[in-house]
């Protein structure tokens, strides 16, 4: 087989509204000579009827149970065979241009660890007119993803990944159902060269009713397992790059925080600040050092 640059992998479980989007968006893709796998994880409303429809155009990986998204991203991780993992959840949407993008910034950059953009939407799926074909890309490039001065949604649907580094990590975490995004980019913390992209995005990121965005509390008891991830020293870079975990960590604190005061569930915002206070403390000493100091400048290359 030729060498092929790109392995994307979509995600589903009971997302039969959805997940024709999702692959249909890769497919649009495919003459960048890109290999799409869809893995259903058990679902039972009908989207693996769906997923067969598409034939030889997609390698199906259907599971006979539930075993959760990161399971089902490993297992399509496993048998992919691209220098690249894209992963993308099934109720999620690829921009057009969303491999040529990737594509060019590892022409020019060789990344171990690309963080892209999404762009949030609702209901039906946003048009997508000529006009808004991007010319340029706009970039930030960090030594590891622990050296990033500006912030980052994390979210499975905008990482992309050398393939050989998720697999030296152990790939997603099976004992983290929510925050499993952030717990992946710690544990790639000292992987290598991590591009940030600025714009343009490269996914639609659906809200609705059932996204797991929305489970506020059980993604607030699952960064309280990334805490103690990090007092255990389950991280890589040791006690020299703790305070730059801490300050992700921090980050991560102050958003669901947000959340939980939003939706008026009080007692578990207090109790997320209580217990990641150090966590926000090193976050904010971050954002002063970079007010003081400045950010990394942003860079451009032409798509």
């Amino acid at each position: 087989m030729w060498d092929m640059q790109f392995s994307v992998i979509i995600t589903c479980h009971n997302q039969s509204r959805f997940i024709r989007d999702a692959v249909d968006s890769a497919l649009r893709l495919r003459e960048n000579g890109t290999e799409i796998i869809v893995v259903d994880d058990g679902s039972t409303d009908g989207s693996q009827d769906i997923l067969r429809e598409y034939g030889d155009s997609i390698r199906f990986l259907p599971l006979q149970n539930n075993q959760g998204a990161s399971a089902a991203r490993n297992g399509g991780a496993a048998v992919a065979e691209g220098n690249y993992l894209v992963f993308l959840d099934g109720d999620d949407v690829f921009l057009p241009w969303a491999i040529t993008v990737y594509e060019r910034i590892v022409e020019a950059r060789k990344p171990k660890l690309i963080l892209s953009l999404l762009r949030w939407f609702e209901g039906q799926v946003p048009p997508v007119r000529a006009e808004m074909m991007p010319r340029e890309i706009s970039f930030v490039e960090y030594a590891d993803p622990l050296q990033r001065d500006r912030q980052y949604a994390a979210c499975a649907s905008a990482i992309v990944v050398d393939r050989q580094v998720f697999k030296s990590v152990g790939g997603w975490p099976g004992d983290i159902s929510h925050n499993e995004d952030h717990d992946l980019i710690l544990r790639l913390g000292e992987s290598g060269p991590t591009i940030q992209v600025l714009s343009p995005y490269s996914t639609f990121h659906r809200g609705h009713s059932d996204s797991l965005n929305n489970q506020i509390a059980e993604a607030i008891g699952d960064l309280y397992e990334l805490f103690d991830k990090e007092q255990a020293g389950g991280y890589p870079g040791g006690p020299g790059r703790r305070f730059a975990r801490k300050a992700l960590l921090g980050g991560y604190v102050v958003y669901w925080a947000q959340r939980a005061f939003r939706a008026r569930l009080y007692r578990h915002m207090f109790t997320l600040l209580v217990r990641g206070w150090p966590m926000v403390t090193a976050a904010l000493t971050r954002r002063l050092n970079v007010i003081l100091g400045g950010r990394r400048p942003c860079e451009t290359i032409a798509v």
